[in-house]
């Protein structure tokens, strides 16, 4: 059974008196353990498609099996807790709480999970130890570099320990060589724990990392290929 399973998805916004469909039948399945990249120009689908998959967003019409379970027949409190558990978030923007330490944006997610303060303070500790900021827990965010921050939001985005990572652009801010350093992260989560990654970007050195990559346009995949993942970690 795939981890993941879309199925003829359509997604239409209202636009004045009428609707713009921007995805027209996407359709899709990953397994556990895969690092995946959506490439493709702004107002292709891509970014759609991931909000789709990380049930921040529903499709017009179309299945989304999610680990089994059709996420259309989830209500709003069952698509909080499958977001909290099975997915991990990291974006472009890094998405931090400002005035607020890097071990205290770890946690946050674990709040919400109903993790102990003993419990959420180890793990967050954890997180950050292997993203290497062990000597940045009690940084805010305006004393981290870009990088840094990055660092601090995949920390949060793993802490939950939740099988798969989304990250929407996610060295759209920073520079090349930090880009680098951020998608061999990736690539170690995705072979050393087989967190399955998602990763959208537009950049064609950054989908590189990936095993698979999927192209988008005009709201449909023009394709979906097998890639060796040269960059970083298998570069050798």
């Amino acid at each position: 059974m795939a981890l993941i399973e879309l199925r003829d998805i359509k997604k239409s916004f209202r636009m004045g008196d009428g609707e713009l469909e921007v995805l027209h039948g996407v359709s899709l399945a990953a397994e556990r353990g895969e690092f995946i990249a959506m490439m493709g120009p702004s107002g292709s689908g891509k970014s759609t498609t991931m909000n789709i998959l990380g049930c921040l967003d529903t499709p017009t019409s179309g299945t989304y099996m999610l680990d089994g379970r059709d996420v259309a027949a989830l209500d709003g409190d069952e698509l909080a807790t499958i977001r909290n558990e099975m997915v991990g978030f990291v974006f472009q923007g890094f998405n931090l709480l400002p005035r607020t330490s890097a071990l205290a944006n770890v946690e946050m997610p674990m709040l919400y999970s109903g993790v102990g303060a003993r419990e959420r303070r180890a793990r967050a500790k954890e997180a950050l130890e292997r993203m290497g900021l062990g000597d940045r827990m009690d940084h805010d965010p305006s004393r981290l570099s870009g990088g840094q921050q990055q660092r601090v939001a995949i920390a949060r985005g793993i802490v939950n320990r939740a099988p798969i990572l989304m990250a929407d652009e996610p060295t759209g801010n920073l520079d090349s060589r930090t880009s680098d350093e951020i998608m061999k992260l990736f690539q170690e989560l995705n072979a050393g724990e087989g967190i399955t990654i998602v990763l959208v970007t537009h950049e064609a050195d950054v989908a590189a990392y990936a095993r698979r990559i999927l192209n988008f346009r005009d709201g449909v995949i023009t394709s979906d290929v097998a890639s060796r993942g040269v960059k970083g970690a298998d570069a050798a």
